[in-house]
């Protein structure tokens, strides 16, 4: 009887396993995966320095928007709505006139039409010499304006985009020819007084024909461009 109890106790004891370590019973774990982690602490002078570079970081941003500011308020960007350029075509054309052999077109357009550009171009790409004018229309559309004493053929051609001739327009008390690509661009042409002018752009022919009447009037206050004939030699 005695042996079997052994027996017994001895099995009992494998069954229950190992016993808890006096950390594990007491609840402090034993190995390193169970403790808790670690949490960095910042001085107070350490926090205080890292504070005033973040505020000195701060003020020195907004010194910088304050010191540019009135700079860029009194450089605005152009405004497809309200920016316009301020050509005074009239004084770009008194100078061209004597390097241009006539008077070049100034039209009086008052404040409806302003002039993105003007300018005589030498001809050097075309072979004919021109005088140039850009022109915004109210509706916010284009013009341009060319005009020589020296148009042929080839170069109307250019100065149209090919277009056909579809009719005529009349304009200041002159026909002037009309020509439409059916793309939505077109233009206007006029030989009078000794030079011939070109308005081509897209915008409406109502914004053509106000255009077109100014340029007669300015070519009718201008001295007409005459040609000298060849000299004939004696037999």
């Amino acid at each position: 009887m005695g042996d079997y109890r052994g027996v017994s106790d001895m099995q009992e004891k494998s069954s229950q396993g190992p016993e808890p370590s006096d950390g594990e019973r007491h609840g402090s774990p034993s190995g390193t995966g169970g403790q808790p982690p670690v949490r960095p602490v910042i001085a107070a002078a350490a926090a205080k320095r890292a504070n005033a570079s973040v505020i000195g970081m701060i003020i020195a941003l907004v010194i910088s928007i304050a010191a540019f500011l009135p700079i860029i308020l009194m450089n605005p960007s152009p405004k497809s709505d309200g920016y316009r350029p301020n050509i005074d075509v009239a004084a770009v054309a008194r100078n061209a006139t004597d390097v241009a052999g006539f008077t070049p077109v100034a039209p009086d357009m008052g404040s409806t039409f302003t002039s993105n550009y003007a300018r005589w171009e030498s001809g050097s790409g075309s072979g004919v010499p021109a005088w140039e004018v850009g022109y915004l229309t109210p509706k916010e559309s284009f013009i341009g304006l060319v005009q020589t004493s020296q148009a042929n053929p080839t170069w109307l051609l250019q100065q149209t985009k090919s277009a056909p001739v579809t009719g005529t327009r009349s304009a200041g008390g002159r026909e002037w020819e009309l020509r439409d690509t059916g793309k939505g661009e077109k233009s206007m042409v006029l030989a009078y007084r000794g030079t011939t002018v070109v308005l081509t752009g897209t915008a409406q022919l109502d914004e053509f024909s106000v255009l077109a009447a100014a340029v007669v009037k300015s070519l009718d206050s201008n001295p007409a461009v005459t040609i000298s004939p060849s000299p004939s030699t004696s037999p």
